[in-house]
């Protein structure tokens, strides 16, 4: 028979030992959850743009041919699609009033450059932006991303220069990147005729336009251009690591998941070996001293917010005024969605802020 202290301590053994497996089971159960690439809940604001999305029957990207997936249907058709049942319309819902919009064509390094340009009411000089739309380098257009330029001009008083650019795969890289740079050295040489003030311009982008903000500012100090007073980069292209935090939690993430991401690369990239150019993934870029100062905004459900948070915080360890903020409970796109969520007209403020304050600041 086993003496008192061996059965003391195989009981122990035996409690311990189920306390173990009990506590590895759930870690297991919790990490089972989070690979499953579903991450946070949308709020209640986010998820009525997601479910009219889903209405419009998208089908996702990665089985598509990129001439297919300019078809489907986007999250600002879903947007008016939301404003139309709210409003009770039968037509489309008119976009936000700014003084003027005209389009216009200028010549790029290999062809023309489809540009929009918005202006505010009032006489001017005024500050510039240009702006830079997403889509992955592959889809969407200035129509797409209508919204976000007309929601910069009300919030900054500034003239917005929204510029088209090549697109992948027709056009590889950096084809999209050379033309973001001609757009912007086309405004620095026209901001008179824009009724702009030359020591006044600033770079924005959103997503893909993010990179290319962001790139435009790199390639102007390569180049020896003036460069941007300000950029504002909205949950920017950062990297080329699919395994980051966030595009584990958010690999099956709506409207933007981990496979449309490297659909997008795919289709852009020559090989998979530029996706670690500096251009492409803006954390490996070595030197970040001397850029200009900086708003970042990324948000909880996109597969992008930890490259963008690790961009901002080399910026700023580079000696780079950095404002970051991340916001919580919406997903990729949601920015330029500030006619039905109140986080979206939030960080078009913040972003707002950043900029005046620039172009308060410039001499």
């Amino acid at each position: 028979m086993m003496n008192t202290t061996l059965k003391k301590t195989l009981k122990y053994v035996s409690m311990t030992g189920f306390a173990w497996f009990a506590a590895n089971t759930l870690s297991n159960i919790a990490f089972a959850k989070d690979a499953t690439g579903v991450g946070a809940k949308p709020n209640a604001q986010m998820q009525a743009v997601l479910d009219e999305l889903q209405k419009l029957g998208p089908k996702p990207l990665e089985t598509l041919t990129a001439a297919e997936a300019r078809k489907q249907p986007t999250p600002a058709d879903a947007v008016k699609a939301l404003l139309k049942k709210k409003q009770n319309m039968s037509m489309d819902p008119k976009p936000e009033e700014v003084g003027k919009v005209e389009n216009k064509r200028i010549e790029g390094p290999s062809g023309s450059i489809d540009i929009r340009v918005y202006t505010p009411k009032g006489s001017g000089p005024f500050p510039v932006i240009v702006y830079y739309h997403g889509g992955g380098w592959v889809i969407a257009d200035l129509d797409t991303y209508d919204s976000s330029p007309r929601a910069l001009v009300n919030a900054t008083n500034a003239v917005v220069v929204s510029s088209h650019y090549r697109q992948g795969p027709e056009h590889k890289f950096p084809a999209a990147h050379d033309d973001a740079l001609a757009a912007y050295k086309w405004t620095l040489e026209h901001t008179k005729e824009l009724n702009g003030d030359s020591k006044h311009i600033a770079v924005v982008g959103e997503s893909a336009g993010g990179n290319l903000a962001a790139s435009v500012s790199i390639l102007a100090r390569e180049h020896r251009m003036p460069m941007p007073i300000y950029q504002v980069l909205v949950y920017p292209i950062a990297g080329y690591n699919f395994e980051t935090p966030s595009y584990i939690e958010n690999a099956k993430a709506k409207p933007l998941s981990r496979d449309a991401m490297k659909w997008f690369f795919t289709q852009y990239l020559n090989s998979p070996a530029e996706g670690k150019n500096h251009l492409i993934s803006l954390v490996s870029e070595r030197d970040l001293k001397g850029l200009p100062p900086t708003t970042v905004i990324t948000d909880q459900i996109d597969p992008l917010r930890s490259e963008g948070k690790e961009y901002a915080d080399k910026l700023e360890a580079a000696g780079v005024k950095v404002r970051y903020k991340n916001y919580d409970g919406v997903t990729h796109e949601f920015f330029g969605m500030g006619a039905v969520i109140d986080k979206a007209k939030q960080a078009q403020h913040f972003a707002a802020e950043g900029l005046k304050e620039a172009f308060a600041e410039a001499k």
